[in-house]
């Protein structure tokens, strides 16, 4: 359990490190030396920049350029940006951040989306309004139609707005998913997202939950585990998605497989070596320890990992194009990764050696999102603020704390900008006019390079549920298509296929002659698709899925194994075992076959509990819904720790760990006012934050019995569940204590 950013200190007197990158000296404004190459700064100014200033102090590839977008005062405090089908870009704004070191009125209803538009289309925005006021920390945001759904911190619930008379503010406002239980979990470790994903489904970062947009509502439906991300959620042209967390200090998880089949990231999924990152400036405001140093003062390892995004867009270099974008605001720097498949296993490589994509020298450069615009351009969100740790992080006697005052952090606020990313001789292409267009002509986008107008022309067909074009989607799946006056490339195939999906208009003919397209991506997505007839154990799809058992294409039979998985029938499972047994992927299978084994055996975890007493069993159902959402971040789903890349897991696997199986005390002690230092001789990435101040008595005990119950070996004969009335006893016994415990001062009775 963890934050979003870490640890450092400023070490002074070492030698400047010459940092190899190939920048346009002409219009950076960064410091060179002879060669050209980046000189490290190892004293940068706390001071303010304008927004010139800033965007010559930020490097960027020769060929490409920074242009602004929006800075302040029309925007503070950025954090997601969205656009409607038009266009108009909404921006979440979260003006209560932290506006001083003690994180003082973060959740008072002061902040705002607001309503941006380009209205001469040079890419500047010129107009704007406040489309929604009076919020708390606003973090997710979903544009369908002409509606925007929207969910605050501190809150489950999703609401839908709608500027009905045109004025640039919303006007009417209504409940799209309800689940009245706060959210109190710290506010770095709440959800994001609210992606509407390829296949139809809508996820979130975190929370073990995706939806359905039926009706007007969000309909949910239960994942087994948590993805494991934070801040941020991207996804490729195939669906695929891309998770962060900066709380474990993973750059990059859960993009082997969909999480509604499981948690699986191998540990070879990128090395060592890519978990390094290469600022240009020194870093006082990191939280990890001097570990998380170079000797030139610069942070030497991902520790703030979010707002990640695929590019998808056609206006840059082709050569972007599926790269995974990755920011890293307490390195003040973008990384860009190159992603490959080596049999069936998805594998990240930095695009640079020893070098990032975008890096600056202006310590107040905060990237927090990246995301691809509707005009093909990469845009990035900059909050571009002092401190960008929460207060849990900042509090008396923390690390940060001295760190922030001595350089003056604290005092920068309320400023942010959006940038986008462009290349040389770049030209406008045509505004979308997504909104209140018909599907026919909706449906001629389904083939567009830049991922967004595909997306967006999809959703739009199926928010409008609009029947009327199931035929000509049938053409386009098919490979042709009169409207569109060609051939359709596979990624109309797959968009027509899932948009078919979307509207109920999948047919078995339809399905079968996509099982035998000759591109292994629409392969692969049909076999998706036929989950919807593999949950009713259909034999003549189980037929027809066995033809694909020696399918060339290692994504075609992983996914086979993933949805031979959702059918009961004895064909499917016999199937499934010779495709783990026999087929050619044999590594990835074999792990793509236990992510799915324990997928199945949580959901048979209620089970378990059924001789147990009732306030026992309940206990431990809300902590394993608590642990899904908040722990397995750093402990992992099976309470192993999380090790990718090969480094230190974040925080000590519960397996096997003698405080879970033992004294009840200690664990309260830590949940309750946290816990620092080494653990039985090892180190991890960071702190075990407190939740005692946050939580009620019950959450504590629900969390705490639901780890001895599901991780620990109790004495036969004694309960692993913690009373809560245990927790009342011990908060009252540790009240006064305003630090975080170190294992020597419990183990010692203190």
């Amino acid at each position: 359990m963890k934050r979003n950013i870490l640890l450092v200190v400023v070490l002074s007197g070492f030698s400047i490190f010459i940092y190899q990158c190939k920048v346009s000296k002409e219009t950076s404004g960064v410091k060179h030396d002879a060669a050209g190459n980046i000189i490290v700064n190892p004293h940068p100014s706390p001071s303010f920049r304008s927004v010139q200033e800033s965007m010559k102090s930020i490097q960027v590839p020769a060929g490409y350029h920074l242009q602004l977008v929006a800075s302040e005062p029309m925007i503070k405090e950025p954090v997601a940006i969205v656009w409607d089908g038009d266009a108009r870009m909404y921006v979440a704004e979260m003006r209560t951040y932290m506006q001083d070191i003690n994180g003082t009125g973060e959740n008072k209803p002061v902040c705002r989306v607001s309503l941006l538009e380009d209205t001469n289309g040079d890419g500047t925005m010129d107009k704007s309004s406040v489309f929604i006021d009076s919020l708390v920390l606003p973090r997710m945001m979903l544009c369908i139609g002409h509606k925007l759904l929207v969910n605050e911190t501190f809150t489950y619930n999703i609401w839908s707005y709608q500027d009905t008379n045109g004025d640039g503010v919303a006007d009417t406002k209504e409940l799209v998913y309800k689940n009245d239980k706060p959210d109190t979990r710290n506010l770095e470790h709440q959800k994001s997202g609210l992606l509407w994903n390829l296949d139809n489904w809508i996820y979130v970062s975190c929370d073990p939950v995706r939806y359905r947009y039926i009706g007007g509502k969000l309909v949910p439906d239960s994942l087994t585990n948590s993805p494991g991300g934070q801040w941020g959620l991207g996804n490729d042209d195939y669906g695929r998605l891309f998770f962060s967390s900066a709380g474990a200090e993973i750059p990059a998880l859960g993009f082997q497989i969909n999480p509604a089949y499981g948690f699986l990231n191998p540990n070879d999924q990128y090395d060592n070596e890519f978990q390094e990152v290469w600022p240009i400036i020194a870093t006082p405001d990191v939280q990890g320890g001097m570990h998380r140093l170079r000797p030139d003062t610069t942070l030497n390892h991902f520790t703030a990992s979010c707002g990640q995004s695929v590019y998808r867009g056609d206006a840059l270099p082709a050569d972007l194009k599926g790269d995974l974008l990755i920011c890293e605001p307490v390195g003040r720097l973008v990384r860009r990764a190159k992603v490959s498949e080596e049999e069936g296993e998805i594998k990240l490589k930095n695009a640079y050696n020893k070098q990032e994509f975008i890096t600056s020298y202006d310590m107040n450069f905060r990237p927090v999102n990246t995301t691809t615009g509707p005009d093909g351009c990469l845009y990035i969100v900059d909050m571009y603020r002092g401190i960008i740790q929460e207060a849990t992080w900042t509090a008396e006697g923390s690390f940060l704390r001295p760190r922030i005052l001595a350089k003056g952090l604290e005092k920068n606020i309320g400023r942010g900008r959006i940038y986008r990313l462009v290349h040389d001789g770049y030209k406008p292409d045509v505004k979308p006019h997504l909104l209140d267009v018909p599907g026919n002509t909706l449906i001629t986008y389904l083939d567009h390079p830049n991922g967004w107008w595909r997306d967006n022309a999809q959703k739009e067909i199926i928010a409008n549920n609009d029947r009327s074009v199931i035929p000509a989607l049938k053409e386009i799946a098919a490979g042709k298509h009169a409207t569109i006056g060609k051939a359709t490339g596979a990624l109309a195939r797959i968009h027509a296929l899932w948009t078919l999906e979307g509207l109920g208009g999948i047919d078995k003919e339809v399905l079968f002659a996509a099982l035998a397209d000759q591109d292994a991506q629409v392969r692969k997505t049909a076999v998706w698709i036929s989950e919807a007839y593999l949950k009713k154990d259909d034999e003549d799809v189980i037929n027809k899925l066995a033809s694909l058992k020696n399918d060339p294409a290692a994504a075609v039979q992983l996914q086979l194994a993933l949805s031979l998985s959702v059918s009961k029938s004895p064909e499917a499972k016999v199937l499934q075992n010779a495709l783990v047994s026999n087929g050619a992927y044999s590594k990835m299978m074999h792990s793509v076959a236990n992510s799915v084994e324990v997928n199945l055996n949580t959901k048979m975890f209620g089970s378990r509990l059924a001789n147990m007493p009732a306030t026992h069993r309940n206990l431990i159902l809300n902590g394993a819904n608590i642990y899904k959402q908040l722990c397995s971040t750093c402990h992992g789903p099976d309470g192993k720790g999380i090790f990718v890349g090969g480094t230190t897991a974040a925080a000590p696997p519960f397996i096997g760990s003698k405080r879970v199986n033992g004294d009840k005390e200690l664990l309260m002690k830590i949940l309750l006012n946290g816990l620092t230092g080494p653990i039985d001789g090892k180190t991890y990435t960071d702190v075990m934050a407190p939740f005692g101040a946050s939580n009620t008595d019950e959450w504590v005990a629900s969390i705490l019995s639901y780890v001895r119950y599901n991780f620990g070996k109790p004495e036969k004969g004694k309960s692993p569940v913690i009373e809560v009335e245990n927790v009342k006893k011990m908060r009252a016994e540790v009240a006064g204590r305003d630090k975080f415990w170190t294992i020597a001062e419990l183990e010692a009775g203190k």
